[in-house]
């Protein structure tokens, strides 16, 4: 059983890095064999494996929004087997359009690194429609 609140505050500092362009410190927690899945249709949907997969990613929801994206979180919540849920608040503006869109990820973390992520959009049509 990992100790308590300690996978927690590894999504904490996560999406605190994620908001700042601090790469550097996501290289830190986030395992090189680590897998990102996103859902949907967008042009950023798929599963992401590795550092460059995922940083890639992450650089396109900056460059496409002109660095306007962010991940508000909002909740945290940690079980026992390793599993983190961050509930936050997805904010944005590209083309004219604004994205303001409720959406969890489901973190799996393995001694003290994100193995896997899978996000999960409270309205996936709205995340879609934004990147398209």
């Amino acid at each position: 059983m990992a100790d308590v609140n300690q996978n927690s505050e590894i999504v904490r500092r996560g999406y605190a890095a994620f908001n700042t362009g601090d790469m550097d410190t996501l290289a830190l927690i986030i395992d090189e064999t680590c897998t990102w899945h996103t859902p949907g249709k967008s042009p950023v949907a798929g599963d992401h494996k590795g550092h460059e997969a995922i940083f890639g990613q992450f650089g396109q929801l900056g460059s496409e929004t002109h660095g306007t994206f962010k991940a508000k979180l909002l909740h945290v919540t940690e079980s026992e087997d390793g599993l983190v849920v961050g509930v936050h608040q997805n904010t944005g503006e590209r083309n004219g359009k604004r994205l303001d869109v409720l959406c969890c990820i489901v973190f799996d973390i393995k001694n003290g690194k994100l193995m896997d992520a899978r996000d999960h959009f409270y309205d996936l049509y709205a995340w879609d429609n934004f990147w398209a």
